[in-house]
């Protein structure tokens, strides 16, 4: 493979019209393909003097770049862009109608959902399907597998990666536990195995942190935090757009840090876990009813109450924003982000709790950080912002060397 590397002064002298000799030149071109590629795929609505302009090309490199890129059925120009301005209109650049696809799969405690995605990141939605909790992990596997290979035998060559999102902790494509589920050691990467077509699988949150800081709320932000949460919580620490994940890819369970009643037992074997503090566990347990079957739909009901000026749901909620406000404290002392975003129960805290949060976070925070703290901010995809992720995922795998010579080589398949 020819590594595509360089300096930002050798990138501008080659887009200038200068020349280097053999890999180098190659290399170079390369670099500029996919730098153009990518900034189409995270900006649904740019043009080619847009282009030019954010990426410091020439109109002449831009040109030439955007000619290999339609050739290479990857991106089309559609209509004169609308403008008042003098000289040639601009054209509309969007994903080519023979490009690159990628399937994106959603699996939750109650739910799978699968999505095809786009360069330029537009979702169609093809399969939904509700699960029991606690249904084994084979039988959901398979349910998706098949909805899987009747999907590709529609797209057929186009497509190109697939990327899985999963409620649980995950390792090199391994689910190693998914308490929400009842997962342990579930190799999801194998079962939903398309042969040549790579595979990525993630965290749930971790897919959904992906989406703010690409797409989303924080989006430019450089370092993010996201944090969600649902049945427990859930987040990931996100620089430049890329989800920090550890060594072993299980980086982010923010839940599992000891922010918690120290005697109180998780399910995920360990003691004092913040996750039993933040969401409809919690709120059960401070109502003094029993766990609930379902902690989402409990903890709706309760903030519900909540709204209407109901005085035990009220105390209840403002008990658990204030856990939510100091862990995010701890979280953002250890992690130094630039904005913090919120989704799930979080977000609705914000809502219903928010001078609670606002007053157990600034209170939690470091003195010299007071004056200027990251600032808590809702989630703007709160729907299917981890379907988004796995997608985007999914396409970093497309938009490389590799996955553009894998493309090359089905090329006229597609065409």
């Amino acid at each position: 493979m020819i590594p595509f590397f360089c300096s930002h002064h050798e990138h501008n002298w080659y887009m200038a019209g200068g020349q280097y000799p053999g890999d180098r030149a190659q290399a170079l071109r390369l670099r500029g393909v996919l730098d153009v590629l990518r900034h189409v795929h995270l900006r649904s609505a740019t043009t080619r003097a847009g282009l030019a302009r954010e990426l410091g090309l020439s109109r002449g490199s831009a040109t030439e770049i955007m000619a290999r890129l339609r050739a290479l059925s990857l991106v089309e120009e559609g209509d004169a862009a609308p403008g008042g301005g003098r000289g040639r209109p601009t054209r509309a650049v969007g994903p080519h109608p023979a490009g690159p696809l990628a399937l994106t799969v959603d699996i939750s405690y109650e739910r799978w959902r699968l999505a095809v995605a786009e360069v330029g990141g537009g979702l169609r939605m093809m399969a939904e399907e509700r699960h029991p909790p606690g249904r084994h992990p084979a039988e959901v596997l398979a349910r998706v597998s098949h909805a899987i290979t009747e999907a590709r035998e529609e797209l057929g060559p186009r497509l190109a990666a697939l990327g899985v999102s999963v409620a649980g902790t995950v390792s090199e494509g391994r689910v190693v536990q998914a308490g929400s589920m009842g997962w342990r050691d579930v190799e999801v990467a194998r079962a939903l195995s398309l042969g040549p077509v790579p595979v990525v699988v993630g965290n749930d949150a971790t897919l959904a942190g992906v989406t703010e800081a690409r797409r989303g709320a924080a989006r430019g932000a450089g370092t993010a935090l996201y944090l969600t949460v649902e049945v427990g919580i859930g987040g990931v620490l996100l620089d430049q757009g890329h989800p920090v994940s550890g060594g072993t890819g299980t980086g982010g369970e923010f839940g599992h840090v000891p922010f918690g009643d120290p005697e109180r037992r998780c399910p995920c074997g360990a003691y004092g876990c913040w996750d039993q503090e933040v969401d409809g566990r919690a709120l059960a347990r401070l109502l003094g009813a029993p766990p609930p079957a379902d902690p989402r739909l409990a903890a709706g009901e309760v903030l519900d109450r909540a709204r209407r000026g109901d005085p035990e749901a009220r105390a209840a909620a403002e008990t658990v924003a204030r856990s939510l406000g100091r862990g995010i404290a701890g979280l953002v002392n250890a992690l130094d982000p630039r904005i913090v975003t919120l989704a799930g129960l979080a977000a609705t805290m914000l809502e219903v709790a928010g001078p609670a949060v606002d007053r157990a976070y600034h209170g939690g925070l470091m003195s010299f950080r007071r004056d200027d703290p990251p600032p808590l901010v809702r989630s703007e995809f709160p729907q299917d912002g981890s379907l988004r992720g796995a997608a985007d995922l999914a396409f970093d795998a497309i938009l490389s060397e590799a996955g553009l010579n894998a493309w090359r080589e089905i090329l006229p398949a597609t065409s």
